[in-house]
């Protein structure tokens, strides 16, 4: 709703239909969305190359949208989209491949392939839920991600944790995000 509102969006905001920041100028209101872009500069300073890395994508909604694009545009090679709602993740697979013909596909909650597993559900927020992707088939290698901020350690991150994976927490994603907000609202 926010985006229809825009005078004028970024690239960005603009193929994911979505802001999370607007400022007034003279032509009126701009938007732009800098989760996934936030998500990503998190990834690089905690150590994870993005250039030529395959990825998976557990979730097709609002974060897991933001966050594929930008995980695209940083120089995947390929990235795996995994959703139980089969035609969210398929809308996206489709949106995405727009832009990024052959590097997108449907993933499987199967983590083994890839060297970034990234989280965009909200499972893991209670100690009950069902885990989001296999993480007994992690290997130590591979990069793990979430989204959630509450626990900052889910026990999808903890058991990625015992495997020896690398790990970027939600509450990274939130510090960078915030300071990319801080500069678009800043005018950059």
């Amino acid at each position: 709703a926010a985006a229809a509102r825009c005078t004028t969006l970024s690239a960005r905001a603009r193929f994911l239909g979505a802001v999370n920041v607007v400022r007034r100028g003279p032509e009126g209101w701009h938007g732009d969305m800098v989760d996934g872009l936030g998500y990503v500069r998190g990834l690089a300073a905690s150590g994870c190359t993005l250039p030529g890395a395959r990825a998976l994508l557990v979730g097709a909604g609002g974060a897991g949208s933001a966050i594929a694009l930008a995980v695209l545009d940083a120089g995947a090679a390929s990235l795996a989209v995994h959703d139980t709602d089969v035609a969210k993740r398929d809308a996206l697979i489709a949106r995405l491949s727009q832009v990024h013909a052959g590097k997108v596909v449907a993933g499987s909650a199967d983590p083994a392939p890839f060297d970034l597993v990234i989280n965009a559900t909200p499972r893991g927020m209670r100690a009950d839920d069902p885990l989001p992707f296999a993480a007994d088939a992690l290997r130590p290698q591979t990069f793990v991600g979430d989204v959630i901020t509450m626990p900052e350690i889910t026990p999808q991150l903890a058991q990625a944790q015992a495997k020896g994976c690398r790990i970027f927490t939600g509450v990274g994603m939130f510090e960078n995000s915030l300071a990319l907000m801080a500069e678009f609202y800043l005018g950059g």
